[in-house]
């Protein structure tokens, strides 16, 4: 198989401007974008296209500023399961302009929820939010977070399950190798189910890992990537792989000296492509 696809996640250069990720990407050698609602701002939409396209980037594995039906610990605002609908509608509305391969969603955390109920309202929630995205011809990825992360489904399986749930032929999977890494029996899944998934992101797991903001590139921490790697091409999976780092600099509570955020973005968007195709090109040697 020839290099993969590879496309880095806005928030990898968190506090760079969007102008700047689409030269900083491309001239790395990315051929995508995971555009963030977030970096979008006040910006007009048609321009950001055209710059995306002038620069020969697609866009990817988009996020909006509420992917959730109820609370996220990351996307708490609004409250209200029937607002953060209306947020995810129009965000997708705002997205097929972009024709993203797909836009991510999460479960949110059950919180005060029975967790029953808060099954029954992120599922009812989540088709309204399908069939607007059907109505554009866009996929939905559905992506599983580690348990501490506050989610309704961690595994693999938990979130095809919720999926097929949802009952909507547009809802894949998102898979975060952060997240996903060490649940028992990932490998097995990834190469059993590699048709399920619209998108893979990729980060690698800090040694003595200081939070769920203290993320690395890949290859600078302790996840087998090659494996994952492995596993996804037997499994025929053939989509793009999201370089998508959280690295604290201060803006979410903790500034860690050794942040990638630190770091010029220029850098960190050349030492994502490369790092992750070098994992790919050894990952039968590793």
């Amino acid at each position: 198989m020839t290099d993969p696809k590879i496309s880095i996640s806005c928030p990898t250069t968190y506090t760079a401007t969007i102008e700047e990720d689409i030269v900083n990407y491309s001239a790395a050698g990315a051929t995508g974008i995971g555009l963030w609602e977030y970096k979008l701002g006040g910006r007009a939409d048609a321009e950001v296209l055209d710059l995306m396209q002038e620069h020969g980037l697609e866009a990817t594995l988009c996020c909006a500023q509420v992917p959730s039906v109820i609370v996220d610990p990351f996307f708490a605002e609004p409250a209200a399961p029937e607002d953060r609908i209306v947020a995810m509608c129009e965000a997708v509305r705002r997205f097929a302009r972009f024709r993203p391969a797909g836009i991510l969603i999460t479960t949110g955390a059950p919180g005060d929820y029975d967790p029953a109920e808060a099954r029954r309202i992120v599922v009812e929630g989540l088709k309204q939010v399908a069939d607007v995205a059907g109505e554009h011809d866009i996929t939905l990825g559905l992506e599983p977070y580690r348990k501490t992360s506050g989610t309704l489904v961690t595994t693999m399986k938990e979130t095809m399950e919720m999926a097929d749930e949802i009952g909507r032929p547009n809802v894949r999977l998102i898979m975060d190798a952060w997240h996903f890494w060490d649940v028992d029996g990932i490998l097995d899944d990834l190469r059993d189910h590699g048709d399920r998934i619209v998108g893979v992101q990729l980060s690698d797991w800090r040694v003595s890992t200081r939070g769920w903001c203290d993320r690395v590139l890949p290859g600078d921490g302790t996840i087998d990537l090659r494996a994952v790697f492995r596993a996804l091409e037997e499994g025929g999976y053939d989509g793009w792989y999201d370089v998508e780092i959280f690295s604290d600099n201060g803006l979410f509570g903790n500034d860690y000296p050794d942040s990638v955020w630190h770091r010029p973005a220029d850098e960190v968007s050349r030492e994502s492509v490369y790092k992750t195709l070098d994992l790919w090109r050894t990952r039968h040697s590793g």
